[in-house]
């Protein structure tokens, strides 16, 4: 059996959005100075592993903040595809040793808000005070971001994820959709 490619069915597009460097740069700039202008001066900021690690790292800099710390959480596991909750992973957040600090908890994205509510929880055992802040903030969140950068309901392509793993890294070869971003902006889709 033979298919003529231009009668075959085709994956419905996904609306993207699509984040540069240089938007990433700017974007990083005006939370961190969000962030001063309401007077909460962070000891420690914390990012959400891995989407919030860079976000976390420019505004620890920008905000002249050295204490820093990462906690890993899985929820995603695809493109709109995710766990049925959250779950911590190893290596775990030392959380005691945030007794008395104020702590920015740092994500590329509140989506859902699940990742953000769970860790919140864990962070307001220890510390004095916890307050979040985001690139990208969804309608549907259960967990509004104290700070944000933008509200979009799009599917965002941010640029440290935009591309496949390289060759024969785990998950290199999942037919998974990425985002190609050119230099120019434009998006391809490519499996």
């Amino acid at each position: 059996m033979t298919f003529d490619a231009e009668v075959l069915p085709t994956a419905p597009a996904i609306d993207r959005e699509i984040l540069q460097w240089t938007d990433f740069a700017a974007a990083s700039r005006e939370l961190a100075t969000r962030v001063r202008a309401s007077d909460f001066h962070p000891d420690v900021v914390i990012a959400i592993a891995r989407g919030g690690l860079l976000l976390a790292g420019a505004i620890s800099y920008a905000l002249g903040t050295k204490n820093c710390g990462s906690i890993n959480v899985e929820f995603y596991t695809g493109i709109d595809e995710r766990l049925p909750e959250p779950v911590l992973s190893a290596p775990m957040l030392d959380a005691p040793a945030l007794a008395g600090k104020k702590v920015l908890l740092v994500d590329d994205v509140s989506d859902s808000g699940h990742t953000l509510a769970l860790v919140m929880r864990l962070l307001g055992e220890t510390a004095m005070e916890v307050r979040t802040a985001t690139l990208y903030t969804k309608p549907r969140t259960v967990h509004v971001p104290d700070f944000t950068w933008r509200e979009t309901d799009r599917w965002i392509v941010f640029p440290w994820s935009a591309l496949p793993p390289v060759p024969g890294a785990p998950g290199a070869n999942a037919p998974e959709a990425f985002a190609d971003v050119s230099l120019d902006g434009a998006a391809e889709v490519s499996a």
